[in-house]
């Protein structure tokens, strides 16, 4: 099985966009209001899309949440976020209904600048325990690229949240959504420097000796850490933090990054244990490599391409390891195994 741990629905039907426009330019006074979907609409907007390179790439189940650059948690305030977020979740619930063996939702969280994250917990057990899902996307920024809120190693601030991860036994997929800072370009800059500042700042803390259950997925091969991993190992050494090599253990990492050179440091920084299988397809890179010819989000033959891993590393990779950490997802595919 090829599970895909990382997708996001950026082809939402017209309705739903429409609905966060009008929310957005009437902020003074939030209101939850309805979104009005068909089925119809939902499998209009997947079948040409997502569905069609699933089938097209051999990729049999996809982890799905909602577009990570519409999370937007810097419009408004938490009622806004709160109502949005609700909005965007059911509409995921609804896609995992309709086509069950392609996709498994993940959640979006109702974030909100200087907003405590422990206001996100009901919806994450809304989420879990309702809707089924297996993981959340969580926001290490929701100022949209000021960073106006406590570094993800704040007891105070964040440990709330992880203790109910724990209590879940849920995975937090580290995302950022789109920047207002005009120094930074919401998916190239901003999201790289997202996934290597999270790990710095988890690195020089204690949060995984406090809770060794939390389980942190940091995407996009972990941004700048597999290339620059002989520098946080040597700032580690200088300032006495845990041995790098040690405390990447702690993390896991996905493959959503578009080469091969890129692709093999990763696996040999990070270890193909801690590594599961992704494209964020359809997402940032939603263009062919003249190169190869393929989409760039077409991961799978990378992986195929490294000639030194064994059947059972891309077996680790492409299925084991994604049921290992996300063990709400192993439940939904063992269950649907049997009931064919």
């Amino acid at each position: 099985m090829i599970i895909d741990i990382h997708g996001h629905y950026t082809t939402v039907p017209a309705p739903l966009v429409a609905y966060r426009g009008l929310q957005i330019s009437d902020m003074a006074s939030p209101k939850k209001g309805v979104v009005k979907v068909s089925d119809d609409e939902i499998r209009e907007s997947l079948e040409g899309g997502q569905l069609k390179k699933q089938a097209e790439r051999g990729t049999d189940v996809m982890f799905f949440s909602p577009r990570a650059s519409s999370m937007a948690h810097h419009f408004g305030d938490a009622r806004i976020s709160q109502y949005w977020t609700e909005h965007c979740n059911d509409m995921i619930a609804r896609v995992c209904e309709i086509y069950p063996d392609n996709f498994i939702g993940v959640c979006q969280l109702p974030q909100s600048p200087g907003v405590s994250p422990a206001n996100c917990i009901a919806e994450l057990e809304r989420c879990v325990n309702e809707l089924g899902f297996v993981g959340c996307v969580l926001n290490p920024d929701p100022s949209g690229g000021f960073w106006t809120d406590p570094p993800m190693s704040d007891r105070e601030w964040w440990y709330p949240l992880y203790e109910k991860l724990i209590e879940l036994d849920v995975p937090a997929m580290i995302h950022v959504s789109a920047t207002c800072n005009p120094n930074f370009h919401s998916t190239s800059s901003h999201y790289m420097t997202a996934d290597s500042t999270v790990i710095a700042q988890l690195h020089q803390s204690s949060v995984f000796k406090d809770l060794p259950g939390l389980k942190i997925v940091v995407p996009h091969g972990g941004g700048a850490i597999p290339y620059q991993f002989a520098r946080y190992r040597g700032i580690a050494l200088r300032d006495g933090f845990e041995p790098f090599d040690e405390f990447l253990k702690n993390i896991y990492f996905d493959t959503a990054i578009y080469d091969q050179p890129a692709m093999e440091m990763l696996l040999r920084v990070a270890g193909v244990d801690n590594v599961m299988f992704a494209s964020e397809m359809i997402g940032a890179v939603n263009v062919i490599d003249p190169e190869t010819g393929r989409w760039f989000d077409d991961t799978k033959p990378i992986i195929e391409g490294i000639d030194w891993l064994t059947d059972g590393d891309r077996k680790k990779l492409f299925e084991d390891n994604a049921l290992r950490i996300y063990p709400h997802a192993k439940k939904i595919i063992e269950k649907r195994r049997k009931a064919k």
